[in-house]
């Protein structure tokens, strides 16, 4: 068998450490032992049961953040894996196999070599390199990066640029980045009729009747048009839930879970408003409850996505394309900031399933890209 490289070691250790949301199980350790040897003040932040650290090398100038986590999720039925999902192997294909291999113990294998070797030929880089890492972000992230990023305002610390490790490629590692996303408002929605005999509807009223024409005007809205960064904002019902269980009853309540999806076209006092003029316009008893998630980012062309696109370009011969498709991610804390963010990482294609896998080559040459985007903005 051929000899690992230290990127693959040290991704290996990662993914042998079972570090289940929000468990780190000794993770954020073994990083925070290689970032010291290389001359980073560390700062762990235990907050709750979350394990978070803040590390920082260098002074005055621009500061490059690398920010991840180390928590992984579940991995649903051993039995359906064709390896364990803890083993960290190399297949017969080449591929590293198990849970993080993509999200994100791949990527931070690549932060921590790349910095270690930047920090080598470069001792006396310009400004600051840092690392932002937490155990919440695949759970309730209310302790995690979040909680991190306040800390960090409250202080006034400097944050110019932010490389996130998120698995962002499509098909070859690089080929798209995240230069923002879309903001996520959750709802849910409580229609109050009243309960009776389905032989007697007139002495009864069905939430479910009544709620239908609402959620159908709902889902055919059109909320806005989006913009050259963003498609428009989406809404989709998650979940219906009425019922007593009984054939016969007609219940007295029915609950819609709803979630948009939202460009910067849209906010989110606007999406409320909207939704509460509908329903009131269709005459119901109502009650919503709204939950946040995060508001919508963008980090438009500059000295980050340049570095970005260059490094890329340079080490493997392809354009990249910036895209903020998909879910949420942590940089929707980061860029409260005032920071540039971009999210680098390897191909997302089995990302929270069983046989999570990634190409293993593709972990060093994700390296080598953060290595020339550190050259790029530090030296």
């Amino acid at each position: 068998m051929t000899a690992l490289t230290p990127t693959l070691e040290l991704a290996c250790d990662l993914i042998r450490r079972p570090s289940v949301t929000p468990v780190d199980e000794g993770c954020q350790e073994l990083m925070m032992r290689r970032l010291a040897a290389v001359g980073f003040t560390l700062e762990p932040m235990r907050i709750e049961e979350v394990d978070n650290f803040w590390a920082h090398r260098g002074g005055d100038g621009p500061v490059l953040c690398f920010a991840g986590h180390t928590d992984v999720v579940p991995t649903g039925p051993l039995q359906s894996w064709q390896h364990q999902p803890f083993d960290a192997l190399i297949d017969e294909q080449g591929m590293l196999c198990g849970r993080g291999a993509a999200d994100m113990k791949g990527s931070l294998a690549s932060m921590i070599i790349a910095v270690e070797r930047f920090v080598v030929d470069h001792p006396n880089h310009k400004g600051a390199i840092t690392f932002l890492i937490t155990s919440d972000e695949e759970g309730p992230a209310h302790h995690g990066t979040k909680a991190v990023v306040e800390r960090l305002r409250e202080r006034g610390e400097r944050l110019d640029w932010c490389i996130v490790g998120e698995p962002s490629s499509t098909t070859l590692v690089g080929d798209v980045v995240k230069n923002g996303r879309r903001g996520s408002l959750g709802c849910t929605l409580t229609v109050r009729g009243k309960q009776g005999h389905v032989a007697y509807p007139h002495l009864a009223r069905n939430p479910i009747h009544l709620a239908a024409p609402a959620l159908a005007e709902l889902a055919a809205e059109h909320w806005d048009n989006g913009n050259a960064y963003f498609p428009p904002t989406s809404f989709q019902v998650s979940n219906l839930n009425a019922g007593t269980g009984a054939t016969n009853v007609i219940p007295g309540e029915l609950k819609a879970v709803f979630n948009f999806r939202f460009s910067t076209e849209s906010t989110v006092e606007g999406l409320q408003q909207r939704v509460r003029a509908i329903l009131d316009k269709h005459g119901l008893d109502y009650e919503l409850d709204w939950a946040l998630s995060g508001l919508p980012f963008l980090t438009q062309p500059g000295d980050l996505l340049d570095a970005v696109a260059a490094s890329i370009r340079s080490v493997t011969g392809r354009e990249t394309t910036p895209s903020t498709s998909g879910g949420t991610s942590d940089g929707r804390f980061i860029a409260t900031l005032g920071t540039q963010v971009v999210e680098l990482g390897p191909v997302n294609a089995t990302i929270h399933q069983i046989d999570e896998r990634v190409l293993a080559s593709d972990l060093d040459v994700l390296t080598e890209i953060y290595y020339q985007t550190l050259v790029n903005l530090l030296a």
